[in-house]
């Protein structure tokens, strides 16, 4: 998506005839309906300065210009784009603005900087850095991008910064960044100019940002079918913006505190598809080239069992069981046995240990007591069973007793559902969790659908799993699963007799979200949390309802099989007002985790019709505020030609 697009001459007549702001303020309503004028306004002072630019007489008059493209599968926006040719090749410049009047270099960590932003000073990423990874993310995602050879020449220009002497900001320590996206700043307008120049000769002939805005988005990568890759040294992933700086800080902090004897905590907080997993095994797979003794560890055993999987014939099950290992195996450490510990989905840590859950005193207290470091990834809204206890506030209680330093970070970037931060906030808002400012704005570009019969969601979704075995069934824990007997799929387990449907839970709780013939049985909280898939179907049960305007919790409708809520029944005959407060919110996050599974869509279907009527309503609401433009009509008859 674009806010504005026009040629070199039509962009330069729009700054000096005032009417930019005006122009981008509407598209931005528009497309996506999230903004203010003095948001825009601030923009004024670089768009300026990109005119003056662009006033070359040898930058052809038919270059195209683009201001705001939002990069796909991804929450992160370019500032500016050139595009021309070069008498050979098509070209277009990215050009990443800063309003930045001072640098601080940090020497330690790789491609970081200090600024000040927001009234304090603050990490970044350098911009040269910035700049590249944005690239590198449009030709990882844009089909059109690779098949026609369209070369990206990524640059920033920091119009308010004037160079010194032995400038920070190109300091040798950031050589790699700078040659592979030079920096300009004030006073260099001619030396910009000539970059562009150097690959824009020649107007537009391709329509270049058509083809970009337009082009066919690539299938995100999975971090299960990439952890082998990882593992050889291969960089599957670019890690952005803040996901760089605490990737780095956290790399940096380990090394330190193993260096000094120092124990050491990290906290990364982030929604569903910020990154936190492919950070996590980024570390894990760096830290152990480092010569260190790291550990991924995870509750859930689904994600470590298909990892394990995808890694069999790389290396030995023994290595392979000593990388991956249960939040309940450090009952009986010694104190900083490990060098390190990742600690995955850090909300579903455990109090007790063991089978019977009579081990140990304290899940968060065993980790940070077994290692040197412990880094923690935890998205509170994700826990789905009373026995969660992972929580920022008991990482810091036990930090501060373990006599652990602890810093602390957020990630905001999104990679899941589109990337699309609005579809999060909107199902937040769907879902009565929270309210939100996206009641109807859920983003232009993910696939949510609500269907009235569930033969027709699992019809679609194995349909859509042919392309390469990444859709799956996913549903609501209503249904018993019974222990004995299932061997095969002819054993059904949730069945909706009014609409004669039938389906098993899954026979593999392992590695079911990869085999190839799973794609007809139902997945749980408890097989897909931690794990990701292209699209998602999921039945909603019983324990959800819609009734008199509001979203109905009833913990009562679970299956007696699911341990998710067991013990519930004893804390209401003592509390029951808690016992509801605390069951509602389990059952809340638990739709929104497995509704956040999607990276490109979330089908439902809701066994209360007036549910589905409320989605649908919401669903409607939400197409009525995108206004169904021009794009939006054509993506979605593109996509129903596909299927």
């Amino acid at each position: 998506m674009i806010i504005y697009e026009a040629t070199k001459l039509e962009f330069i007549s729009d700054v000096t005839n005032e009417l930019l702001v005006e122009r981008l303020y509407e598209s931005y309503q528009k497309k996506i309906g999230r903004t203010s004028k003095s948001e825009i306004n601030s923009w004024e002072n670089s768009l300026h300065r990109m005119s003056n630019v662009m006033q070359d007489p040898d930058i052809p008059e038919d270059t195209s210009v683009a201001i705001e493209f939002k990069i796909p599968n991804t929450s992160k926006r370019v500032d500016f784009l050139v595009a021309g040719h070069d008498g050979t090749q098509d070209h277009v410049v990215i050009v990443e603005l800063k309003q930045w009047s001072e640098v601080e270099k940090v020497t330690t960590k790789d491609a970081l900087v200090s600024t000040y932003l927001g009234g304090s000073k603050r990490t970044v990423t350098h911009p040269s850095y910035q700049a590249w990874s944005y690239a590198a993310l449009i030709h990882d995602f844009n089909q059109n991008v690779q098949d026609q050879h369209i070369l990206l020449n990524p640059c920033a220009y920091l119009h308010n910064y004037r160079k010194s002497e032995n400038d920070p900001l190109t300091d040798d320590h950031y050589a790699d960044h700078l040659e592979k996206a030079p920096v300009f700043t004030k006073g260099e307008i001619q030396k910009l100019r000539d970059f562009i120049k150097k690959y824009v000769r020649y107007g537009d002939r391709s329509q270049l940002i058509y083809q970009i805005e337009h082009g066919k988005i690539r299938p995100s990568k999975s971090l299960q079918d990439s952890l082998a890759a990882m593992l050889k040294g291969n960089q599957e992933f670019v890690l952005i913006d803040e996901q760089k700086v605490f990737y780095e800080d956290a790399f940096h902090l380990a090394l330190e505190s193993i260096k000094n004897n120092q124990k050491s905590v990290m906290v990364i907080e982030g929604g569903p598809g910020t990154g936190k997993s492919v950070m996590a095994v980024n570390l894990l797979v760096n830290l152990i080239n480092e010569g260190l003794t790291a550990l991924y560890v995870s509750k859930n055993s689904a994600p470590r069992n298909v990892y394990a999987s995808k890694l069999k014939g790389t290396m030995k099950k023994t290595q392979i069981d000593n990388l991956f290992k249960g939040s309940g195996s450090f009952t009986e450490s010694d104190k900083n046995e490990f060098d390190v510990l990742i600690i995955d989905e850090a909300h579903r840590l455990n109090e007790k240990s063991g089978l019977f859950s009579n081990l140990g005193e304290n899940q968060i207290k065993e980790v940070i007591n077994s290692s040197k470091f412990t880094i923690f990834f935890i998205d509170e809204n994700q826990k789905v069973t009373l026995k969660d206890i992972g929580s920022i506030d008991l990482i810091k209680r036990y930090a501060k007793e373990l006599q652990s330093e602890l810093i602390q970070g957020k990630l905001i970037s999104q990679f899941r559902c589109d990337g699309s931060d609005a579809y999060i906030a909107w199902l937040d808002d769907l879902l009565q969790i929270r309210e939100t400012a996206n009641a109807n704005d859920r983003g232009l570009d993910y696939d949510f659908r609500v269907f009235d019969d569930p033969n027709e969601m699992l019809k679609e979704i194995e349909e859509l799993n042919k392309k390469n075995n990444k859709s799956r069934m996913l549903a609501g824990y209503c249904w018993e699963w019974p222990k004995n007997g299932r061997t095969s799929t002819l054993h059904k387990d949730i069945v909706i007799p009014e609409h004669n449907f039938s389906i098993s839970w899954n026979l593999s709780d392992s590695i079911w979200a990869i085999e190839q013939d799973s794609v007809s049985q139902a997945g749980c909280i408890h097989t897909s949390q931690g794990l990701e898939f292209d699209y998602v179907g999921v039945i909603i049960g019983p324990d959800l309802t819609f009734e008199d305007g509001q979203v109905i919790t009833d913990y009562t409708k679970r299956a007696k099989t699911d341990q998710s809520l067991k013990g519930i029944k004893t804390i209401a005959k003592e509390e029951p007002e808690k016992a509801q407060a605390i069951a509602d919110r389990i059952i809340r996050n638990t739709y929104r985790t497995l509704m956040t599974r999607g990276q490109k869509g979330c089908f439902v279907f809701c066994t209360d019709p007036e549910l589905n009527d409320y989605f649908r309503e919401r669903l409607s609401m939400s197409a009525a505020y995108e206004d169904l433009s021009p794009r939006h009509v054509e993506m979605v008859a593109e996509e129903s030609e596909k299927y």
